[in-house]
């Protein structure tokens, strides 16, 4: 089966995006396509796919993302502005309420985070802080800079789900062994987290600035997570280390993004929605493998305004 695709990244998170609204797919055949079009041995490569779709009503457009295992995830961040700004384009406007899979965002155009990045606003949450939800079974419905004994681990955590369930802690410097070692505890879907859920380490470069690093359920070790920043924000704040109301810069190894937590709940995310390139490629659904990409159209200028921006943060 052909696919028109997208090639396009938020923060770093890349992704091929398929407008989907006039394909007729079930979840099992999406699942196929993600695992062919994501695998980073094969044609495209990415963290999973993404669809702009329309299966529900009373949202303009509508974002599903399915992992590069093809799990489908609650929501992805990064991924939400890239399906926005493709909404924005297909559609002509400037602004929506964006359906997810288990809740909704609202999202529109943003001033340029640095010349020539396109750059979108999404705010999202509440966070849930009932972990029972997930579900997470550890004695408490609230995690909150609190040790989760059956990770094994002395680090303490704070459970947020917005609405994917993230287990944030602080830490001085950021050890990626240990990161992956307690998320592929995660990943493994014990009985007490059957869902699974993601981790990350967050150092605190000052109060107006973190740095993320995430282990993301269904990827795997990943340059950025658009979720994990939001819920890393909010739990900053939650726990005292930033301020509510208060833009805070959040970096990543993909790069970085603006946000703002309140009190309530509400994460507001601006971070840049960059188109790569457009092409075409033929996916075997049955062995969900992808063959070669013909690409139809370079942005050029859009990747070397985002390569400027990285360079200037280092």
């Amino acid at each position: 089966m052909q696919f028109d695709i997208l090639k396009c990244h938020g923060s770093g998170n890349d992704f091929p995006l398929i407008d989907a609204r006039a394909i007729d797919l079930d979840d099992a055949d999406w699942a196929q396509v993600a695992i062919a079009l994501a695998d980073r041995a094969g044609t495209v490569g990415g963290d999973g796919i993404l669809l702009l779709a329309n299966r529900q009503d009373g949202y303009p457009f509508e974002m599903r993302m399915f992992n590069s295992d093809g799990s489908e995830s609650e929501t992805c961040l990064n991924g939400l502005r890239c399906v926005a700004r493709a909404g924005f384009e297909a559609l002509g406007i400037d602004a929506a309420r964006v359906g997810l899979k288990q809740s909704a965002a609202e999202v529109s155009r943003d001033p340029a985070l640095a010349p020539g990045v396109q750059t979108v606003r999404e705010v999202a949450g509440p966070a849930e802080l009932d972990v029972t939800r997930w579900p997470l079974q550890a004695g408490t419905d609230r995690i909150v800079d609190a040790q989760v004994p059956l990770l094994g681990s002395e680090r303490r955590f704070t459970a947020v789900a917005m609405p994917n369930p993230h287990l944030v802690t602080f830490v001085g410097m950021i050890d990626e062994a240990e990161l992956v070692a307690l998320g592929t505890l995660c990943e493994a879907a014990p009985d007490w987290l059957p869902n699974r859920a993601n981790v990350s380490f967050v150092e605190v470069r000052d109060t107006t600035t973190l740095f993320v690093r995430t282990f993301e359920r269904g990827i795997g070790l990943t340059d950025s997570c658009g979720s994990a920043m939001a819920a890393s924000t909010f739990a900053a704040c939650l726990t005292a280390r930033c301020s509510y109301d208060t833009e805070i810069t959040v970096l990543n190894r993909g790069g970085m993004v603006r946000a703002e937590a309140s009190a309530a709940g509400m994460v507001r995310l601006s971070g840049n929605a960059t188109f790569e390139w457009r092409g075409t490629v033929d996916v075997d659904l049955a062995s969900a493998t992808a063959g070669p990409v013909t690409v139809t159209h370079r942005h050029d200028d859009e990747i070397a305004a985002w390569e400027a921006l990285r360079a200037s943060l280092r």
